[in-house]
């Protein structure tokens, strides 16, 4: 059975003690959870003190970028060896504002998911459509292209495959007031879950599809009990200690019901 995964996306958000503090007070709001995986994503700035706070909780580590390259004249980049050296276990790869505001391409993203695997982090691969394309019954297109374009021709051993995770992004419900409904989520996934068994077979029965879009503690359970989810990619909601203990607290009792 694949366990829930919570991953947080602090996104731009948190000086060093801020977000030293949030962790000793989120590490104690959870203590007595264990049914689910817990993953901060802090800024770069961060990670090295966050490694050391987290490393006698359930509380796990994340990246939100990565270049592809071990090491190079690349200014102002990280690399995977870098990330691993930290103790990082996942990185975000994909990300829509990545997409967004950087270009960032398949043809990057797969360089990038290649690095990952190589160094044994576990990448965090978001897709999903913007409103126009929805608007034109896109969605599986875009889902397919993005996935396989990301993925297909990489030599992904069984034991990464079943680690890695597929995060939705309905680009069109994010900040817009307008959220995705929990059935049309499952449907989605659903889709994505049929790609994978139709490329690679059984060997991504493991594969955990997370919900990126507006999540909170009142809705959670919405997408990780009734739409199927394997758990969620929050941001805004991720960034006050006592609202993201609410919602991991809302996931692990729907779990344990």
């Amino acid at each position: 059975m694949r366990k829930t995964l919570i991953v947080a996306n602090w996104k731009m958000h948190k000086t060093l003690s801020e977000a030293e503090e949030f962790v000793k007070r989120l590490s104690g709001e959870i203590a007595d959870i264990n049914n689910i995986e817990t993953v901060i994503c802090p800024p770069f700035t961060s990670l090295a003190s966050l490694a050391v706070l987290t490393e006698k909780t359930t509380i796990l580590l994340g990246a939100q970028n990565m270049h592809w390259q071990k090491e190079g004249a690349f200014t102002g980049e990280i690399s995977p060896l870098m990330l691993r050296d930290l103790g990082v276990k996942y990185v975000i790869i994909g990300h829509s504002e990545r997409r967004l505001y950087f270009n960032e391409n398949s043809r990057l993203l797969k360089r990038k998911m290649a690095a990952a695997f190589n160094y044994g982090l576990v990448p965090i691969l978001c897709v999903g459509e913007n409103w126009e394309q929805r608007s034109a019954r896109e969605t599986e297109n875009v889902i397919k292209e993005q996935l396989l374009g990301a993925l297909e021709g990489l030599d992904i051993g069984k034991d990464a495959m079943q680690k890695m995770v597929l995060a939705y992004e309905p680009v069109w419900a994010i900040g817009t007031g307008n959220p995705a409904q929990g059935s049309e989520v499952g449907v989605v996934a659903g889709f994505m879950r049929s790609l994978l068994q139709e490329r690679w077979g059984d060997s991504c029965q493991g594969v955990r599809i997370l919900y990126g879009g507006s999540v909170k503690p009142d809705n959670i359970v919405e997408f990780t009990g009734k739409a199927g989810m394997d758990g969620a990619l929050v941001g805004g909601s991720s960034l006050d200690v006592k609202t993201f203990a609410a919602l991991l607290k809302a996931v692990s009792g729907e779990r344990s019901a």
